[in-house]
């Protein structure tokens, strides 16, 4: 029986011929990551285990990226613990203010992952990386203290899901709309403990960008995991920003797959999730005359450079709408850089948005937009839950960039193709 690129990656980490879906095994880790808000729980657990320091002080990554620069003491509590810790145990890999990004999109440009990689971290995003070929879960806690004490991790092998992409996207068609639509078509926990294997002539037509934003949210259909070809462009991306050699695994042709998937990328429209799941959604055409009080865009699903830019390209020369906020997130330090140089920071400003340092903020209701009751908010983020950006009577709409900055211009969920 043959394996997919999940199970073959797996079979490798955990040093056997073949694994199938269901099995248990334990696997080598090359990577395992927490932030400010996971890992203080994390290295309690150690604590108690009474182990003498990590397995590997180059293969840990610590990000306090949710609640910083501090937002209050607690949080300030939380970094000084990880601060700590990492300065103890002597983390190569500790990104903190003046080098920080948000996690999951700082790790890829830091180099840290490459296809082949099996990466375990404390926050349910880590499945971002399979956009490089790569297996990464998310993992509690307690499975990330015992992964920095042993580099290895217990998992059960994930069955599979394939989805085969084909054709080209529209204009203002990304990787957001792509995920939102496969979200509205299968469910919340349509991939329940799946691998989410994305396939097909269309992932060609995709930048790594929307890869990173459509494996990022992999987690919202319920799966263990999503993944990607290491294609020309994966290739591409990892010699830029890694000194690494990838180890590139591909599906059997006789691999099994629990169902598939046809998706046609040329059929696709701007889609938006309503409150209050992301299997809500709606095409930009069904949406209605929605009010809105704030846009965000940023988060570790859309704050990176493609996402800044064609925000930019929107809000160029236009102005906010009264009564709207929009906050503008770059997702890490480089792409603030990046996006001054480029004068897109200018271009934010003057049409009336603000931009802020590289944090997750508000995408969990923590800081730099947090909502009151009764308001609504165009988000850029992975998830609209009850009360997920602040007051349990407040509402989140999820889009892509394109919508979000054409939304904050007429101050209603509207069609950046109508700007």
């Amino acid at each position: 029986m043959g394996m997919t690129m999940t199970q073959k990656i797996l079979a490798a980490h955990a040093h056997l011929d073949a694994v199938a879906a269901g099995d248990l095994i334990e696997a080598d880790l090359d990577l395992v990551l927490g932030n400010d808000i996971t890992s203080p729980v994390a290295i309690k657990e150690m604590d108690k285990m009474q182990v003498d320091g990590v397995f590997d002080k180059d293969k840990i990554a610590l990000v306090p990226d949710h609640f910083v620069p501090n937002k209050d003491i607690k949080s300030a509590e939380h970094c000084k613990c990880v601060r700590e810790f990492a300065k103890k145990n002597n983390i190569t890999n500790y990104f903190e203010v003046g080098q920080m990004g948000i996690e999951h999109a700082l790790l890829p440009e830091k180099g840290l992952i490459v296809a082949g990689d099996v990466i375990i971290g404390a926050d349910s995003h880590t499945c971002t990386y399979g956009a490089l070929g790569a297996f990464s879960t998310g993992v509690g806690s307690t499975d990330m203290a015992a992964g920095m004490a042993t580099g290895k991790a217990w998992f059960k092998v994930p069955g599979a899901i394939r989805f085969n992409l084909k054709g080209r996207k529209a204009p203002y068609v990304s990787g957001k709309d792509v995920i939102l639509h496969i979200i509205g078509m299968i469910g919340v926990d349509g991939a329940l403990y799946k691998s989410m294997e994305f396939t097909g002539d269309g992932v060609a037509d995709l930048t790594m960008d929307d890869r990173f934003t459509i494996a990022n949210m992999a987690i919202e259909a319920g799966g263990k995991n999503g993944i990607f070809p290491v294609d020309d462009k994966a290739m591409a991306y990892i010699k830029e920003h890694s000194d690494r050699t990838p180890v590139v695994y591909e599906a059997d042709p006789d691999a099994v797959y629990d169902a598939e998937y046809d998706i046609d990328l040329s059929s696709l429209r701007p889609t938006v999730a309503f409150p209050h799941l992301p299997e809500n959604t709606r095409t930009i055409d069904e949406v209605g005359e929605v009010k809105i009080d704030q846009v965000v865009i940023g988060s570790c699903t859309n704050g990176r450079m493609d996402d800044m830019r064609i925000a930019a390209d929107i809000l160029r020369g236009r102005k906010v709408a009264d009564g709207v906020r929009c906050i503008v997130i770059p997702a890490t330090q480089q792409i603030y850089l990046d996006c001054i140089k480029e004068g897109l920071l200018t271009d934010f400003v003057e049409a009336g948005a603000v931009v802020s340092t590289p944090t997750c903020g508000p995408c969990l209701g923590g800081y730099m937009g947090v909502m009151a009751a009764g308001e609504r908010c165009v988000s850029t983020t992975n998830r609209n839950f009850v009360g997920r950006m602040g007051h349990v009577e407040s509402e989140v709409y999820l889009a892509s960039p394109a919508v979000a900055a054409a939304s904050a211009i007429t101050g209603y969920i509207s069609s950046p193709e109508s700007i």
